[in-house]
């Protein structure tokens, strides 16, 4: 069922690239937008999107070069990322804002909490779904070092996935990397559904933008983020559940879970199980409120 008062708009953004995102719920509800991952829409989170509305004002859009966005051939790295979410967050005049994000959305969470300092304020939580924040392993580091951080790459990887992505085997080289992020018992239409919409990106910006992504270290913010974060991750996925502890452990009074092989608990769990992922959301979401209430009372 389509999610109440939907509607599609845009933003643009201070290089001049329009952003279209969905806006579902009434805009005086608290909160929650919702952050795509590499080479996925705004549309990813469409489970999210139904659930959500009836108590949330719900915002999900596309990077540039994904989805409805405008698609420029520049500004493929993480940080003018990061400016876009900015510039999405001013122009709609966000507060006590939730971001809800996957995979490459968590790294332009981290860029836009580093380099946008002076926004913070407007940040009341975080949801960080399945990403490291050191995707590739540093040589010196043993297997054990990097399945600490989630290290899922050595120097390397990720480009031989970009060569890929760029030769004439760019279909194959996309659809393989992403059914290798559901489980088993995903259906053959959500897995296509999912290499349909990541053809909306151009396969060069979205090499770019792979190698960009994967070559960013973000451990030194995580200490930085003082807002309530629950950081889910998935026994299955490419990104260690070790990772996933230690990004908990390194932001302060985190929370962190971890679904289960039973539980479809690979890298788009929250498509494959969006009833559980949906109640571990709204949980958190109702705990971090009581939270918030409660020392606003203890500071009276």
């Amino acid at each position: 069922m389509a999610p109440k008062y939907t509607t599609t708009n845009s933003v643009t953004t201070s290089d001049g690239v329009v952003l279209r995102y969905i806006q579902a719920g009434l805009p005086t509800n608290p909160t929650l937008v919702f952050i795509p991952g590499w080479a996925q829409p705004a549309t990813q989170w469409q489970k999210q999107i139904s659930h959500f509305s009836d108590k949330y004002n719900v915002i999900a859009y596309d990077h540039r070069g994904h989805g409805e966005s405008d698609k420029p051939n520049f500004g493929y790295r993480i940080a003018r990322l990061a400016a876009d979410l900015s510039n999405l967050i001013y122009q709609l005049d966000l507060k006590d804002t939730t971001l809800v994000a996957h995979s490459m959305g968590c790294s332009v969470v981290w860029a836009y909490w580093s380099v946008f300092s002076e926004s913070r304020k407007r940040i009341g939580r975080m949801v960080l779904v399945d990403q490291s924040p050191c995707m590739t392993a540093d040589p010196s580091w043993s297997e054990g070092e990097a399945t600490a951080v989630a290290a899922a790459f050595k120097v390397g990887g990720v480009q031989q996935i970009a060569f890929g992505l760029r030769g004439p085997h760019g279909l194959s080289t996309i659809t393989g990397l992403l059914r290798s992020f559901f489980t088993p018992s995903a259906t053959e239409q959500d897995i296509q559904y999912t290499i349909q919409q990541s053809l909306k990106m151009s396969y060069e910006n979205a090499a770019t933008l792979l190698v960009e992504h994967a070559s960013n270290d973000w451990r030194d913010v995580l200490p930085t983020i003082n807002v309530p974060t629950l950081v889910i991750g998935a026994e299955t996925s490419i990104f260690s559940t070790e990772g996933m502890r230690y990004i908990a452990e390194q932001i302060p009074g985190a929370e962190v879970r971890i679904f289960s092989k039973e539980e479809k608990g690979n890298h788009f769990m929250f498509w494959e199980n969006p009833e559980l992922f949906n109640r571990v959301v709204e949980t958190f979401l109702e705990g971090a409120v009581r939270d918030s209430k409660r020392r606003g009372r203890e500071r009276l």
